[in-house]
């Protein structure tokens, strides 16, 4: 076992014993690497570099317990970096080559996967790269896919404890007909200044409103984001949003619990027809939200008065990490466990 406090991991990068990789060369992907070293050798006119040519996925694994490492929705991840290749012209990780260098990463860095009972999970970050030289703006021959595993703890300080968001006007994290339903670099450099200064002005993350017409909810940084009220789990839809594995698996659970799922788009206005708010992703799981700042006209929404997160934010959380955990029963065949 690695000697690290589990329970004070942040959402940050620790060094594990072995990473895999692979390149696509010649029309085909060769043999699976093990390798222990953290860098990258990369050509300097590589189209990762100059054109945005990547990327890339995060799952995680994590310690039942009974002792057994389970991994979530691999498959789901698998076909959303499939996607994402296709949309930038990068070549496909094949479905059965993600699983292969998944478990292999997993299984050669068990020491690293957090004790049941941490709070913390192992994150995999797989990560596809046009690697092949281009001056030209046109795609890559040669493609580098690697994949790289860390423990980690909550993605926001808070944990699970309701957070402050903030509404931005005056940045965009994706065009209307652009890539934001795909999982590349260039949405999230987009996302950055928005979100530095968001923390930088007291708050937990940024939420993007729709580029076109700046009336209706995109997404909430790095989450997806989604509302409660009436007995409904509402999130918005839009070409802009990434679709999150995390929102996709709250909204079967949320069925479970009798709420009517939507999936349309959501204006500002709502928000304050709410009773609970949150976003959720892979990193976080769910972050409930407590207040909502509008940094334009200075207008708030606000839940959680009490300072907890609502009962609904609270069960899709439970619920969802107990899956993941091995806690309660996998009706719906998401888990993987490594043996």
């Amino acid at each position: 076992m690695a000697n690290i406090d589990w329970k004070k991991l942040t959402f940050g990068y620790t060094k594990t014993n072995y990473n895999v990789r692979t390149y696509f060369r010649n029309g085909s992907w060769g043999s699976l690497e093990l390798s222990s070293e953290e860098t990258i050798n990369i050509h300097m006119a590589a189209t990762a570099l100059h054109y945005g040519q990547e990327a890339f996925e995060g799952l995680k694994a994590f310690m039942g317990k009974d002792g057994k490492v389970r991994i979530f929705r691999w498959e789901e991840n698998a076909k959303r970096l499939i996607r994402s290749a296709e949309g930038i012209l990068m070549e496909a990780v094949p479905e059965e080559l993600f699983k292969k260098a998944m478990i292999k990463v997993v299984k050669h860095n068990l020491d690293f996967i957090p004790p049941y009972g941490t709070g913390s999970s192992l994150y995999i970050r797989p990560l596809l790269i046009g690697s092949g030289p281009q001056v030209g703006v046109k795609p890559a021959s040669e493609f580098l896919f690697i994949i790289f595993v860390t423990p980690v703890g909550p993605y926001f300080k808070e944990g699970f404890n309701p957070v402050d968001v903030q509404i931005v006007r005056d940045y965009d994290r994706a065009a209307p007909k652009g890539t934001g339903h795909l999982k590349v670099g260039g949405n999230y450099a987009a996302s950055m200044r928005a979100g530095v200064r968001a923390h930088d002005e007291g708050f937990a993350s940024s939420l993007f409103l729709d580029a076109k017409t700046k009336t209706f909810i995109d997404e909430a940084g790095p989450a997806n984001f989604f509302g409660i009220k009436d007995g409904k789990y509402i999130t918005p839809e839009s070409h802009t949003i990434l679709p999150s594995i995390t929102n996709m698996s709250l909204q079967s659970l949320a069925m479970d619990m009798g709420l009517k799922v939507e999936k349309r788009p959501i204006a500002v206005d709502e928000l304050e027809s709410f009773t609970e708010t949150g976003a959720c992703g892979t990193a976080a799981v769910i972050s409930p939200i407590k207040k909502i700042y509008d940094r334009e006209n200075g207008k708030t929404y606000e839940y959680c008065k009490d300072g907890k997160a609502g009962p609904i934010c609270t069960k899709l959380y439970k619920t969802l990490q107990d899956i993941q955990y091995g806690d309660a029963e996998d009706k719906y065949g998401w888990i993987t466990f490594i043996e």
